[in-house]
């Protein structure tokens, strides 16, 4: 038994990482010749952006406004095109004074008052944009463009009108989240919050909420830091290697759980891989800075339980779009603040505290 308990805890901690070797070795193959299968243009690497895209809605506008919002930056890294910044401007001015009633024809009746004055504020703010830009001036560019993008990420979170999906009820002994949380870590070097996304990954994002909630992750240490890779946690003091249920008594295991573009639920239990669906892409890439996984032994893709990974995503060792951990692992969400506080720290540190401060309300408990 103490032999098959330290080979998972060996999988566990050493699994993810030579993955990641074989990924690193593949993917630096492939980007010397791109294969055509691969979606054109520059995969997204910003998780807020990723965490819009994600969102169950149906509505051009909106994303019409997001995407020129978006790109400002993509124009300044582009050596500062201002004119190219200002056609954005314009197009996302357009589309808040021309179609704010279409902006408003997917909120339900409840939410349409705030999302009026979420639309109000973005109009006297593309507008405060407009003179900053004409002034050239980047970082306040930048920070405005921000705080818009915070507005519009409501504004979408306001159109989503239901859960999207049934989970099969196979499941429904485990906890699942359906909607999205916002955690917060208070770790021995600094603050990092990360959004948790029920919409693309319920089971998988219930679970670790649920263990948020009971206080699992306080005080346990990182396990494993391997630079521009992962940073891994949630291995249990003692002999377990995951959560044990206190109602059951039992090792709880969370199945694989992937939710592919274009796809009406998640894929479960499966890789990708071995599903023979190697061309498709996940709605929650390994393509942005902390990307939150379900670690898992490497040899179960049904093993997860409580240690999970920030992936720390490095374009030029594992480039988005030819990473290879997409579709075996479970994505479930990615750090929105806290970024420097994340790349500081190393196996040892602690996490003092986790907490829940938004969305909690969207967890389901499971039945019996």
């Amino acid at each position: 038994m103490q032999q098959g308990i330290d080979r998972i805890k060996h999988w566990l901690k050493t699994g993810v990482t030579l993955l990641l070797m074989t990924v690193l070795s593949l993917g630096l193959c492939a980007a010397a010749g791109r294969p055509s299968s691969l979606p054109a243009g520059n995969p997204i690497t910003d998780g807020k952006a990723l965490l819009r895209y994600a969102l169950p809605i149906d509505n051009a506008p909106v994303r019409q406004l997001q995407s020129s919002l978006e790109d400002i930056a993509v124009q300044l890294r582009a050596n500062r095109r201002w004119g190219a910044i200002a056609a954005d401007i314009k197009k996302a001015n357009r589309v808040l004074s021309e179609q704010d009633g279409d902006l408003l024809a997917s909120v339900p009746d409840a939410k349409k008052s705030a999302s009026e004055a979420l639309i109000a504020q973005l109009k006297a703010g593309v507008a405060d944009l407009q003179t900053t830009a004409d002034a050239k001036d980047r970082e306040k560019t930048l920070e405005q463009r921000s705080q818009l993008l915070d507005l519009v990420s409501q504004l979408e979170e306001n159109m989503v009108q239901a859960f999207p999906f049934k989970v099969p009820p196979a499941y429904s002994n485990l906890p699942q989240l359906k909607g999205r949380a916002t955690v917060e870590f208070t770790t021995s070097k600094g603050k990092i919050t990360a959004v948790v996304d029920g919409y693309s990954a319920p089971v998988t994002a219930g679970n670790f909420v649920d263990l948020i909630k009971r206080g699992f992750y306080n005080g346990l240490p990182f396990t494993r830091a391997e630079e521009s890779y992962v940073l891994q946690i949630g291995d249990p003091p003692g002999p377990e290697v995951g959560f044990i249920d206190p109602a059951t008594k039992k090792y709880r295991a969370i199945p694989l759980e992937v939710l592919v573009q274009g796809d009406d639920a998640p894929t479960y239990e499966i890789t990708l891989e071995d599903a023979g669906r190697y061309k498709d892409l996940p709605v929650l890439p390994f393509s942005a800075y902390g990307a939150l996984a379900m670690a898992r032994p490497g040899e179960d893709p049904n093993g997860g339980s409580s240690q999970f990974f920030f992936f720390l995503f490095e374009p030029e060792l594992t480039p988005a779009g030819l990473n290879l951990l997409d579709g075996r692992y479970s994505v479930f969400g990615y750090v929105v603040d806290g970024k420097d506080v994340l790349r500081q720290l190393r196996a040892g540190d602690k996490v003092e505290s986790a907490k829940v401060i938004q969305g909690l309300d969207s967890l389901v408990e499971p039945v019996a």
